[in-house]
């Protein structure tokens, strides 16, 4: 129950996050971005392990764990979260969203193929329902162009209103990198799992602390690339308030995940996380109101996507025992591969 309470709350969290990241890459750039949220994330990891006493647990991962650890730290926090924003800056978060929860069918598929978890009608059903969503916000409207501000989406820079452009989606753009997030984001689960199974939620922790840190390692690299300090240092006050909340908020998300993973199969924890797509929403009419996609289609493909990641998360023996079914259906119900 606790695995589950943590993947919701990781949801919750992981939203508001995706709403004040678009808030802050309408003025500043995705470099910007990943240079606060990523490091963000350290101390704020090693606080609550220290705090926790976590932080022993470190001594329950080898050699070959950490290097995995860094590695998936690196692989998601900096590739995948460098393609998530730059679908967010282009498209907005609630068009981008059902495409990268496609990350939850690849997680799926390998934990059948490596984790040895199996598909069964529910799970097919709730798959289905995953990659539909998406394709219900084909040819969605755009809100209306400001008369004021008909700067381009992708500018990252200051108008002289001071407010944000006016958004006009890249669709090519914006779809292609949210399916390359899918991809990082179906795969750094699996790779993450079978490191913190038998560790507990401070084995989660502290595993986090090792994927955040190498995470930032790489981030501290790519600013002595030339040029690179210089645009950061050239951000906006406007970017800066934005993305550290992104950060603080997107950690504490990856704080829960990381310990839901070490309590709950991979199956159920990224079904519920999924949930983000609901808050999503919500907190993307309350922050950027004039600068995503909502309307009937993006309703409709935010409500499907959520119906199928519930129907992925629910146990077969569960709703059996709770509705009555004709022995055929139930039967079918209980197929299974493998």
């Amino acid at each position: 129950m606790l695995g589950i309470i943590l993947a919701a709350l990781s949801a919750a969290t992981f939203a508001f996050n995706s709403a004040s990241l678009r808030r802050g890459v309408l003025t500043g750039s995705v470099s910007q971005a990943l240079a606060i949220t990523v490091p963000i994330g350290v101390p704020i990891f090693l606080l609550a392990a220290v705090g926790s006493g976590a932080i022993t647990a470190i001594a329950e991962f080898s050699a070959q764990a950490i290097f995995v650890l860094s590695f998936v730290g690196v692989l998601h926090f900096v590739a995948g979260r460098y393609c998530n924003y730059r679908a967010a800056q282009a498209i907005g978060a609630n068009l981008s969203a059902p495409v990268i929860q496609l990350s939850l069918v690849i997680t799926l598929a390998l934990a059948v193929l490596v984790l040895n978890e199996s598909f069964t009608v529910l799970r097919v059903l709730g798959i289905a329902m995953v990659v539909v969503g998406p394709l219900l916000t084909k040819d969605a409207e755009p809100p209306a162009r400001s008369s004021t501000n008909t700067a381009p989406a992708e500018v990252a820079k200051p108008v002289e209103s001071g407010m944000p452009p006016a958004f006009h989606p890249l669709y090519a753009q914006g779809y292609f990198f949210a399916l390359l997030s899918a991809a990082v984001y179906g795969v750094t689960p699996i790779m993450i799992r079978p490191l913190v199974e038998n560790t507990g939620a401070s084995g989660g922790l502290v595993a986090g602390l090792i994927s955040y840190t190498a995470a930032s390692v790489a981030i501290a690299l790519f600013l002595l690339w030339p040029g690179q300090f210089r645009h950061l240092a050239a951000i906006r006050p406007e970017s800066v308030k934005w993305f550290t909340f992104s950060g603080v908020f997107v950690c504490i998300s990856q704080m829960f995940l990381y310990m839901a993973f070490a309590l709950a199969p991979v199956s159920v924890v990224v079904a519920l996380v999924q949930l983000q797509l609901l808050f999503r929403y919500w907190f993307a009419k309350l922050l950027n109101p004039h600068h995503e996609i909502f309307g009937g289609k993006m309703i409709l493909a935010t409500v499907i996507s959520l119906l199928g990641t519930v129907t992925l998360s629910i146990d077969n023996e569960w709703l059996l025992s709770l509705v009555p079914l004709p022995e055929a259906v139930a039967s079918v119900m209980r197929w299974h591969w493998p």
